[in-house]
């Protein structure tokens, strides 16, 4: 009888974690994101033309490229202090997942997929901070 609870114990505190994990990874620091440069970034494609300037105040603004504006429900797959990728869904505008990774605060290469407005898009790209907005 102690023999099944213990096993039982254990399935449940297992349960438990997996269903906890999501929510603890929602409130992750993103640490890396806040350190990078405010001001205005340039995202080059790899032949090197320019696909799009932003002027942000938080690195956390380049995650979500094709769904700027209000934040989307969103979910932290990996945090690193080089290296952050975020998984959102936007309800009624579509969903994606972007990989940030810092090669200095100035400096940053940034792989997001998913759909906008219905129209799947794939951006690669090497942001630079520029200057001030």
């Amino acid at each position: 009888m102690l023999a099944n609870w213990a096993v039982s114990g254990r399935f449940t505190l297992i349960v438990a974690l997996g269903l906890a994990a999501p929510a603890l990874a929602a409130g992750a620091a993103l640490a890396m994101l806040d350190g990078l440069s405010p001001g205005s970034w340039e995202l080059r494609d790899r032949s090197g033309k320019v696909i799009q300037r932003i002027c942000a105040a938080s690195g956390r603004q380049l995650v979500q490229l094709r769904h700027p504006g209000p934040a989307c429900e969103s979910y932290v797959v990996e945090d690193k202090p080089n290296l952050v990728a975020v998984q959102y869904s936007c309800r009624g505008r579509g969903h994606g997942r972007t990989q940030i990774r810092r090669e200095t605060d100035r400096l940053i290469q940034i792989e997001s997929q998913g759909i906008a407005d219905g129209v799947p898009f794939e951006i690669l790209a090497e942001g630079r901070r520029t200057g001030a907005c």
